[in-house]
């Protein structure tokens, strides 16, 4: 079998008339953290949604485990294993936390339900406090978490996570790192987009730079910060 989970081959995305993505080529093995880096507006996010149904490519594929999805409808990709965590979070702000967990669960590609409510608690000891609190009453910080741990309770084989520490408070943030170092622990796939770098080191083992729609730099995470031309041409602010 493949080690590779998650490969996105030559997309170009498209808003409207606008191209957003120029050929842009991803490989994630399997049990690594990538991280996708660039500056606001390089095309992370579209990249993101891409690869999970909401930016359908016009060209290219986008193959998880060996199969194509590129074009399929978000909830049919994520059946496949793929679990998006947004950029703006969206949670279900009427609903407890416990109720968004449940909204969201279901068995993973095989079967297996590793992630439950229980489990949820046990990782996040934050949100195990405020369980019954409408998500809508929490604050950035807290639906952050939240949204990481509805998307978990999809069980996913491949997890995406869209800017997880933008705007946070450093507690949190650190809290984010917390989390993303267990999850690669117990195998999970993570691609991780984030404009900061300093962020990912100790995250992530590769790293891919994106620039206006385009894929500038791929390789390890410690060979693109030994690369101080890459990093002030395509992430210093």
């Amino acid at each position: 079998m493949s080690d590779v989970v998650l490969s996105v081959e030559q997309i170009d995305v498209y808003y409207g008339a606008s191209k957003i993505l120029f050929g842009v080529d991803l490989t994630v093995q399997r049990g690594r953290t990538l991280a996708l880096l660039g500056r606001n507006g390089a095309g992370k996010s579209t990249t993101m949604k891409a690869i999970c149904g909401i930016a359908p490519p016009r060209r290219g594929r986008v193959a998880v485990h060996g199969k194509d999805v590129a074009g399929r409808a978000p909830h049919v990709i994520a059946r496949h294993g793929v679990g998006y965590v947004p950029e703006d979070r969206q949670v279900f702000p009427l609903h407890t936390v416990e109720e968004n967990l449940t909204i969201a669960a279901k068995p993973g590609m095989d079967g297996a339900r590793g992630w439950t409510p229980e489990r949820v608690w046990e990782s996040f000891p934050l949100l195990a406090e405020l369980k019954t609190r409408r998500a809508g009453l929490l604050s950035g910080g807290e639906q952050q978490l939240l949204t990481i741990a509805r998307t978990l309770m999809g069980n996913p084989d491949v997890l995406l996570l869209d800017e997880p520490s933008e705007g946070l408070a450093p507690i949190i943030v650190q809290e984010i790192g917390r989390l993303i170092r267990a999850l690669r622990e117990t195998g999970v796939t993570i691609v991780l987009a984030e404009q900061n770098m300093h962020f990912c080191l100790g995250l992530a083992e590769d790293a891919a730079v994106i620039d206006k729609g385009h894929i500038v730099y791929a390789n390890t995470i410690e060979a693109l910060r030994a690369d101080p031309e890459v990093t002030s041409r395509y992430l210093a602010i």
